[in-house]
């Protein structure tokens, strides 16, 4: 299925834009008035296109064949083990923890769907209006956000978070969400980013493909249509590679995922048949009490019917890898998956994919994504142990030169990949 943050329908691309007002029915980005021009200091600095091809398991290119990332892996930087995803390896979660450096118990964004006690409110991936709505994305600072506040411009061509005003910014140009939008056309909106007058010109930019992941979640991970879509996403990769070095630019090209893809066991696991969960509100398999004495009940009643499928825990006592207790947002108990089983907390109202995600990399490895970086900052052909997707955060704003604030993730599982 992917995942959809808008329904409108987008149509022709405008190259080369500087300032304006966007049209809805149009790939023209909105333009964010506000924004400076880069300043002098910045406009020296390298640049960085980052790419996520949503749901790209780290085993992909090597499953179905990739020639351009295989040529990437050879130009530059590459972890053939997969990079590890944060828990839960969902795809919001882990795209903002991408651009943060904060595990999601940090930065807050812990699921697709979510409850907040204090607002009363549940968060919904799908619905635009808090998409677009700071108060969620507020526990950490993007990597666009970063650059705007030290004088840099951005660009995101879809990423989670990026409709937001966070840290009292927003990208320069940014898009509402619509994965119709043309695949090509994409492309070729960056690069018209990328030839704009020095002092408009964003140094970091984001795209977005949910092509993969949409076929692993239909057909499931080993299925042709998945392998086509991986090819598709390939060869777009192929026209991006070639596009950018007819720029003359010193740019930097990062290829990863935020998670990968499993294949579905049996039947969907019904929470609710296992504890009374009266009172409690639900997002998927986040279950919220209305006090402690709720809470206390049904961890008792999940732990008095264990079943190999899942292990119940109070927040407190989540294991400590998975970095999955610190949040209120996350409720309590916590229900933690222990093979690739859908979880819900009460039974789904339509039929459910053949894939998915969401489980921890450690015990599950089909989790891990790719990672594929080259560029002029880049050493050839180095090839990275696992490493936490926390640390791609430092990498970016390293070859971008900005002054990062300290968040979860570390330089030194990746500097083997810098020059």
């Amino acid at each position: 299925m992917g995942f959809r943050w808008r329904g409108l329908v987008m149509g022709a691309l405008a190259a080369g834009v500087s300032f304006g007002i966007s049209v809805a029915q149009d790939v023209t980005p909105v333009i964010h008035g506000n924004t400076p021009l880069n300043s002098a200091a910045q406009q020296d600095k390298p640049y960085v296109v980052l790419v996520s091809l949503d749901g790209f398991r780290y085993d992909y290119a090597r499953k179905f064949g990739a020639p351009n990332l295989a040529a990437m892996a050879k130009s530059g930087a590459s972890t053939p083990d997969g990079m590890r995803p944060s828990y839960p390896s969902v795809t919001f979660p882990n795209h903002y923890t991408l651009v943060t450096g904060l595990r999601p118990e940090h930065h807050g964004m812990v699921g697709m769907d979510f409850y907040d006690v204090a607002r009363g409110q549940e968060f919904v991936s799908s619905h635009p209006d808090e998409d677009q709505d700071g108060y969620w994305w507020r526990g950490g600072l993007p990597l666009w956000s970063l650059a705007e506040q030290q004088g840099m411009r951005a660009a995101c061509f879809f990423w989670p978070g990026s409709e937001a005003e966070i840290g009292g910014e927003r990208p320069a140009f940014y898009l509402h969400f619509d994965d119709k939008v043309d695949d090509e056309k994409r492309i070729e909106q960056v690069i018209a980013w990328l030839k704009l007058p020095p002092a408009e010109r964003p140094h970091f930019v984001t795209l977005y493909y949910a092509d993969v992941d949409t076929a692993g979640h239909q057909y499931g991970p080993d299925a042709t249509e998945t392998g086509d879509a991986v090819r598709h996403v390939d060869a777009l990769m192929g026209e991006l590679r070639a596009q950018l070095k007819t720029l003359g630019l010193p740019v930097d090209l990062i290829v990863t995922a935020d998670h990968g893809m499993v294949k579905y066991e049996g039947q969907p696991v019904v929470l609710d048949r296992f504890a009374d969960l009266s009172g409690f509100k639900t997002a998927g398999m986040f279950l919220y009490p209305p006090d402690e004495d709720a809470a206390r009940k049904a961890y008792k009643q999940f732990r008095a019917h264990p079943d190999p499928r899942f292990t119940a825990y109070r927040r407190k006592d989540v294991p400590k890898h998975l970095h999955f207790r610190e949040n209120v947002l996350e409720g309590d108990p916590v229900i933690v998956p222990n093979g690739p089983y859908s979880i819900l907390a009460h039974a789904p109202k339509r039929p459910g994919h053949a894939g998915g995600h969401g489980f921890d990399a450690d015990r599950m490895p089909e989790m891990k994504a790719i990672f594929y970086a080259e560029g002029p900052d880049i050493r050839p052909g180095v090839q990275l142990p696992t490493f936490d997707n926390v640390d791609v955060f430092p990498l970016v704003a390293k070859l971008l030169g900005l002054n990062a604030p300290r968040t979860d993730g570390k330089l030194k599982p990746v500097q083997r990949a810098l020059k």
